[in-house]
Order: structure tokens, then C-alpha cells, then sequence
């Protein structure tokens, strides 16, 4: 009796990770953590298309910085900083996170050298023109949604666990999303948003994941717009963890002028 007990612990030790009965939240969770909390801090080089339906580009390069606070899940800061094109250039976004409650945004806009604090409710609006929103850059707090675990299915080659999210609040744009979450890694592989109508409008996919030091990253992704057939694909050129990113650079008067060795 005692061999058999021994044995079924050993059993449930080694049991795959999906039998262990995890929640819709408690995935959703993991898979924030992989997308937007690996490493201590983190920079990339990142280009944007813009690509409208007839098949016209616009390109926009930035540099992304972010740095995390606290425990995963917690507080962050971001900074990005825009090259070009000529209408966004020396633009720079600045964005502190906060679990459970608003984050805040600040924009310089050189055309008028002016800081303008962007608020809460246009978190929702587009990131520079592009198909993603400001949230969809820094992430969406875990407690503003719902979830359900639908289904586990393979998608592009990956066993996922597919979860149904529902905003809480009122005020959004979309009525629910299902995420396709690789088992292996926790990164979203796929999204797709249906909007109040219950009509699917956008569509968000990874691309390609590489290993940069260890963590498993999405170095190229798109969003498409699927009633409008606009999409933007973002190519990360340069990416790394653990520089060391100085809480200095995360203040506003930085913002009109950043330091060049973390924004080249």
C-alpha cells in the first residue's frame, strides 16, 4: 500500500503541466508574465508597417524600453522614442503602469514642445496610427476581465490552450477575446477580438519567437483589422534583457530630450 502511495506521488509530480487543473485566470496570468515581464528590463529596436488595404506602407521606427517594479504582474515603466517618419520624429511616449488601477501616459509633442498627459479612457485609441491600441502596447490589467478555458487545440504547430476573456466594465471596445496560449511557453500565439455586434474585427498573431537569453520572445507580430483590411506588422530589429535601464530615464524631462546611449 505504501509502494502504491509513494508511486502516485511520483505520478503526479511528473504530470504535464495542462493536468494540473490550472484556472482561465491563473493562465492568463502566466501568460502575461511571458509576454510582458521577462527579464528585469528590456529594449528593442522595433519597426512598424502600416499597411492599408490597397497595399500602402508607412514605416515607423522606435526605440522601446521597459522596466519592470516589484513582482511580475506589478508595476512598469515604459519609454519610446520615435525616429521617424519626419511627422513623428523626436516624439517620445512615457508610460507607468499600475496593477489595479489607471496607468499613466505622457506624450512630448515636438511640433509644439508640450508634454500632454494622454487619459485613462484613451487607452483604448490608437497607438500612432497603427492597428494596436495604447493598451495592447503596455498590456491590460488581469482584473478587468473575465475568463473562461474553452477549449485546448494545436494551432500553428503548438498545443494551446484557447481562453475566452470579457471585459468587466462597460466603456470597451470589444465584447470578448479568445487567446491561443502556447503550453510550452505562455505566449500568446494568437488573438482574435470580437467587437460589440459580436462580428470578429481584429485579429493579432505572433509571428516569429526567438530565444533572446533565455526568454522565449515575439520578435515579430501584426495586428489586422479585418473590416477595414488595415494591418500593421511590427519587426523587433534589436532586442535584450537585464541592461540595467536607469530609473532616471522614466521622468518627464527626459521625455524632450532622452539620453542617446538608451534611445540609438
Amino acid at each position: 500500500m505504501r509502494q502504491k502511495f509513494l508511486w502516485l506521488i511520483l505520478f503526479a509530480l511528473f504530470l504535464p503541466i495542462n493536468l494540473w487543473a490550472l484556472t482561465a485566470e491563473e493562465i492568463m496570468k502566466k501568460s502575461q508574465a511571458a509576454f510582458l515581464y521577462s527579464g528585469k528590463d528590456f529594449k528593442a529596436r522595433i519597426q512598424m508597417k502600416l499597411i492599408s488595404s490597397g497595399g500602402q506602407q508607412r514605416i515607423r521606427e522606435l526605440t522601446m524600453l521597459r522596466k519592470n517594479y516589484g513582482e511580475l504582474g506589478g508595476e512598469q515603466k515604459y519609454f519610446i522614442y520615435f525616429f521617424q517618419p519626419a511627422d513623428v520624429r523626436n516624439m517620445a511616449l512615457m508610460i507607468n503602469k499600475f496593477p489595479k488601477k489607471d496607468d499613466d501616459r505622457w506624450l512630448f509633442i515636438p511640433a509644439i514642445n508640450m508634454v500632454r498627459r494622454i487619459a485613462a479612457q484613451d487607452k483604448r485609441s490608437s497607438f500612432v496610427g497603427s492597428d494596436f491600441t495604447y493598451e495592447d502596447v503596455s498590456g491590460r490589467d488581469i482584473e478587468d476581465d473575465k475568463y473562461e478555458l474553452v477549449k485546448e487545440e494545436t494551432f500553428g504547430g503548438k498545443d494551446c490552450f484557447v481562453i475566452k476573456s470579457m471585459p468587466k466594465g462597460a466603456g470597451e471596445d470589444y465584447s470578448s477575446k479568445l487567446s491561443w496560449i502556447d503550453k510550452a511557453t505562455f505566449l500568446p500565439i494568437k488573438e482574435e477580438y470580437q467587437d460589440k455586434r459580436d462580428e470578429l474585427y481584429k485579429v493579432f498573431t505572433a509571428d516569429e519567437i526567438k530565444d533572446i537569453k533565455g526568454f522565449p520572445t515575439v520578435v515579430k507580430r501584426s495586428m489586422r483589422n479585418v473590416q477595414t483590411g488595415h494591418r500593421t506588422e511590427v519587426l523587433f530589429l534589436k532586442s535584450d534583457y537585464d541592461l540595467n535601464v536607469e530609473d532616471s530615464l522614466f521622468s518627464e524631462r527626459f521625455l524632450k530630450n532622452p539620453p542617446r546611449k538608451w534611445v540609438e
